[in-house]
């Protein structure tokens, strides 16, 4: 591994320590958008091989997202997110099959929208003790 990956690696280490609960689900939102876009410029470049795996690893990251739900304490709330986050799995393994970005824009939306009130809740989620 050279001096740069290996810097890369220990700067993710380090900042996912570094953050809380609210912080961490914040930077999978941010991974997942990330590589959404990634796959859009995979497949406007003909690279499926690259798009496949950036769109699989999107997939993980939103069943960590769903892994995060409590759906007994979240109640209507957590079963409504469980049900988008499966959603946009489901939709992202069709982008993949079919290459269609316009799948993977509908995902990254629903995400987008998601992670907007996610942002807007710290404070609360401060005060209950969530981070």
């Amino acid at each position: 591994m050279n001096a740069l990956h290996q810097y890369q690696s220990v700067n993710r280490q380090t900042s996912v320590v570094d953050v809380d609960k609210h912080q961490l689900i914040q930077l999978l939102f941010d991974g997942v958008l990330e590589r959404i876009n990634m796959a859009t410029a995979r497949i406007k470049a003909k690279d499926f091989e690259g798009k496949n795996k950036l769109i699989i690893k999107s997939i993980e990251i939103i069943a960590g997202l769903r892994g995060f739900l409590d759906l007994e304490k979240g109640q209507e709330l957590a079963a409504n997110l469980n049900d988008l986050y499966m959603y946009c799995e489901r939709r992202l393994l069709e982008a993949n099959i079919k290459n269609d970005i316009s799948l993977l824009e509908e995902v990254a939306s629903h995400i987008k929208k998601v992670q907007e009130g996610w942002s807007g809740i710290r404070d609360e989620a401060k005060e209950k003790g969530f981070v």
